[in-house]
């Protein structure tokens, strides 16, 4: 229960949006002993192939710190040594030929060829976890990208995705191949949207993360079809690009109602991938993105009624319109 509005917003990402910092705590923790026990796998295995441990890199949101509440999923990626490995692209996969010298890869291959399975690869990784003492009674499978590791003691997944990285190209690109789901490879930077997010954050004096945490348990309502959340997170990463001159407000709700219009406004509009990869990121159809653009614009008609409410002082029908926009569990006023 809160008396301003400023308040029930402290409160409400306090207890229902920003991970609970002993939680993050715990899973930095679990995750640096998954890292080092994954170290371990070459010396203790001869078959297991040669890691690249400089390049190995966490990825995803709760790298990029935007992960809303609950803490579902860490991701990771394990680099390995191509060992003079050379790809060929093509317009659906990317293919890893291994030469015949690079005996641990060749293991990997798809059946007579020289062509490297991921798949293969995923679950040497998850037999190599499945002989760790610890992981005994865990879950462990491969899930298209990742050998996923479900422990019991944890409520979430950690994502181990084995990659290479490779040499700069003739536009001076450089990439990580990550598994592509279907036994061939894909490229990836998440390089390039950490560095984002770390960006925008020192624009707009580190204002934005409570905001892209808000909108994306926004998202997860069931007022409307949900975004990708990643889809979401580079909508709002850029729009703060875009008013980079005009500084995020300390105070979020501000910050909400100018989302609220942008979706509204650029739903419709394809979403560049900050990496140049993928192209249109804006996979949602034409039903979606009406849904989408319907619930942002009566969601932001509120958001302005309760910003005129507070600004007249009136902080107890500012706080129940709020909570319209992002349901029960965001505080009630208390006199």
């Amino acid at each position: 229960m809160s008396r301003t509005v400023n308040a029930a917003f402290n409160t409400f990402l306090k207890e229902y949006v920003n991970l609970d910092p002993d939680q993050t705590k715990l899973a930095i923790k679990s995750r640096d002993w998954l890292l080092e026990q994954i170290q371990l796998f070459p010396p203790k295995d001869i078959s297991f192939p040669r890691l690249f441990s400089e390049k190995h890199i966490l990825f995803g949101s709760f790298a990029r710190r935007t992960k809303k509440r609950e803490l579902d999923d860490i991701d990771i990626m394990i680099a390995l040594h191509a060992e003079g490995s050379f790809y060929n692209e093509y317009t659906d996969r990317i293919e890893i030929c291994i030469p015949n010298n690079a005996y641990q890869l060749k293991a990997f291959c798809h059946e007579n060829t020289s062509i490297l399975n991921s798949k293969k690869l995923i679950n040497k990784f998850i037999s190599s976890l499945n002989i760790v003492p610890q992981y005994e009674n865990a879950e462990i499978k491969r899930n298209l990208e990742a050998a996923t590791l479900k422990l019991k003691s944890y409520p979430w997944n950690f994502d181990i995705v084995p990659c290479f990285f490779t040499q700069k190209d003739r536009c001076d690109r450089d990439y990580y191949l990550i598994p592509d789901g279907n036994g061939h490879w894909k490229k990836t930077d998440p390089r390039i949207d950490k560095n984002r997010v770390i960006d925008v954050c020192q624009l707009h004096n580190r204002n934005v993360l409570h905001v892209i945490r808000l909108m994306k348990y926004w998202n997860r309502r069931r007022t409307m079809p949900s975004m990708s959340s990643y889809l979401l997170e580079n909508m709002i990463l850029d729009m703060y690009f875009r008013d980079g001159y005009i500084k995020a407000s300390e105070y979020v709700d501000l910050e909400v109602t100018k989302v609220l219009r942008y979706i509204k406004n650029n739903i419709f509009y394809p979403v560049n991938d900050p990496k140049n990869i993928q192209g249109n990121i804006n996979t949602l159809n034409y039903e979606e993105k009406n849904k989408v653009q319907t619930r942002a614009g009566i969601d932001y008609t509120k958001a302005l009624k309760a910003r005129k409410l507070e600004g007249e002082g009136n902080h107890k029908l500012s706080i129940a319109k709020w909570s319209e926009i992002f349901g029960q569990n965001f505080p009630t006023y208390t006199y």
